[in-house]
């Protein structure tokens, strides 16, 4: 048996007035999504506990099957990983930002997303400078890493929720927040008038003229994915903060060449990638940021694009080529709302859908955050999702075929 899990990250939306009323999910073409929800089964899931935040990083581990509530310390610890640095007992890790400010205003939480190569000699011109006592490794585009033995404690702010308002109004505060403020503030004249920002000044482009500290936490203790659920696996994002979950989880990280975390990332080569792992593995974890970003930007016509390139190239390219695995079972889902309305995340339960080779679906036949509240699941715990895909008994009533390999979905959902 094969088991697959496909995030399209930030999916979920509420109803838009400009859409009639729809969601993006509902207002897109998806008819691979749709198919998988028509011939499968439904349900929607809390992925983000009460007293966690709703971010991509409490979401995606909860989706892989492990209790937040257990192992959540932090994103900074898990970004840690996936650039291989390694942290001491002590050590916190942040999750830093590179980030344009203009006139007291957080603008951008990306600089216009940076390119890997401006931001990582901006990162070391930043650690060269002000580094004494802590330490900033580059990451990738504007995603990096602050690391320090204090702040654990502070209150901070990510600052793609803030966007648009004054930067003093949402500053770190209370234990331990007086040193980051006073590295944000040091970064600026390091960063304002280099080289690297000149030029992209010059060309129109936002600066990156401010470090942002964010996500901190220790070194998690997980245990390994294959001692809690017997298989072997990988995963494939472009995002660290993936890349470092399926680390501490055992995963194999597959880096996809073109793969950007963005609108223009690789989705064939994600596809590619997913399924030469099957052939060695028997499962596979592909993750798409597309869509979250759009959200964050609050894009709507970028929003669907990327829906409807989630479905066609990920969901559809796998579905198409799954029949030559024998018996499998496929797992869709966001991992959490990213409303165009709010252009952040919320915690509302998602929608999911499964499909398997070998069992009966229920009545629901779309994939959207209404539909799915009707599925046979009803209402499911995030980190119990990995025990209906995996370790739920077959029962194998009415079994339905499994997609023949280069069989076209848009035909047939």
């Amino acid at each position: 048996m094969k088991y697959i899990v496909l995030v399209g990250d930030g999916m979920a939306d509420y109803p838009i007035p400009e859409l009639g009323g729809l969601t993006p999910l509902q207002a897109a073409d998806t008819p691979n999504m749709d198919f998988i929800a028509k011939h499968g089964r439904s349900g929607i899931s809390r992925t983000v506990p009460d007293d966690r935040p709703p971010g991509s990083d409490v979401a995606n581990l909860s989706i892989m099957g492990y209790d937040p509530a257990k192992y959540y310390s932090g994103r900074g610890p898990l970004e840690a990983a996936s650039i291989g640095v390694t942290l001491k007992k002590d050590d916190i890790a942040f999750r830093c930002n590179l980030i344009t400010e203009k006139d007291g205003i957080l603008a951008d939480y990306s600089a216009g997303h940076i390119s890997s190569e401006e931001a990582r000699i901006l990162i070391n011109a930043i650690n060269n400078e002000i580094g004494n006592g802590c330490t900033f490794h580059a990451g990738f585009s504007y995603r990096h890493l602050l690391v320090m033995k204090s702040g654990e404690r502070a209150s901070c702010t990510p600052p793609h929720d803030v966007v648009g308002q004054s930067v003093i109004d949402v500053l770190p505060e209370g234990d331990g927040s007086d040193i980051l403020i006073d590295l944000i503030r040091a970064s600026k004249p390091i960063l304002e008038n280099h080289e690297i920002n000149v030029k992209r000044r010059k060309n129109g482009k936002n600066i990156a003229n401010l470090i942002w500290p964010w996500g901190q936490g220790k070194a998690p203790r997980m245990p390994l994915f294959k001692d809690l659920y017997g298989v072997s696996g990988s995963i494939i994002s472009a995002v660290d903060l993936l890349k470092g979950i399926g680390i501490y989880a055992g995963l194999n990280v597959i880096d996809v060449p073109g793969a950007t975390g963005y609108l223009d990332t690789n989705y064939r080569g994600k596809t590619e990638h997913a399924l030469d792992s099957l052939k060695e593995r028997d499962f596979v974890f592909v993750h798409v940021e597309a869509p979250d970003e759009a959200g964050h930007m609050g894009n709507m016509e970028a929003k669907i694009k990327a829906i409807e390139d989630f479905d066609e190239k990920i969901v559809g390219g796998m579905l198409n080529e799954l029949g030559s695995f024998g018996e499998f079972r496929i797992l869709v889902i966001p991992d959490h709302y990213t409303p165009l309305s709010i252009k952040t995340h919320s915690r509302e339960p998602v929608p999911f859908a499964i499909y398997s080779s070998t069992e009966s679906a229920d009545h629901v036949e779309r994939f959207d955050e209404f539909a799915a509240r009707e599925g046979i699941f009803g209402l499911v715990e995030g980190y119990d999702l990995m025990k209906l895909l995996i370790k739920r008994s077959v029962q194998n009533s009415n079994s339905i075929p499994s997609c023949p390999s280069g069989h076209s979905l848009t035909d047939s959902s």
